[in-house]
């Protein structure tokens, strides 16, 4: 049952890790506005793979430290919930209503041509650090789950 679990964990993050990855880097290879339209309604689409694996990775997640008896007994865990909690913040909270907006404007803009307009591009440029860092953190989080420094 533990290997199960722990197999069911490591897709979860997978599931988690590889679009939070992806999804930025395609973004920002849209260069027209029609491969812009379709980049974002792709992402969005993708969007729910995050948060099913997020799901079950909590999931697993618990039931792991509950099987282990391992609790909150870990400061390496404790740290890598902590970063998670973090991420969730970054992404639901910052860049996810941004890229709404994006998604809006875009909508709105539809008539103005091929080329993508300088203020989508700023605005996509805004969200580029919050990604980067949200990329950092689950990097982290992997790492202290692998390693177990602490």
């Amino acid at each position: 049952m533990f290997g199960l679990l722990l197999v069911l964990h490591l897709l979860a993050s997978i599931s988690i890790i590889g679009p939070a990855v992806m999804m930025p880097m395609i973004r920002r290879s849209a260069k027209t506005m029609g491969q812009l339209h379709f980049v974002l309604r792709l992402t969005t689409k993708l969007a729910i793979m995050p948060k099913i694996g997020g799901t079950v990775l909590i999931l697993t997640g618990i039931w792991l430290m509950v099987i282990s008896k391992m609790g909150l007994s870990q400061m390496w865990l404790n740290v890598s919930i902590l970063l998670s909690l973090l991420t969730i913040v970054m992404i639901d909270g910052w860049i996810e209503p941004r890229l709404k907006k994006i998604e809006k404007l875009l909508s709105e803009a539809q008539d103005q041509g091929n080329e993508i307009p300088a203020e989508f591009g700023l605005l996509i440029k805004k969200i580029v650090p919050v990604e980067t860092a949200a990329q950092l953190l689950m990097i982290g989080i992997l790492v202290l789950m692998v390693v177990k420094p602490f």
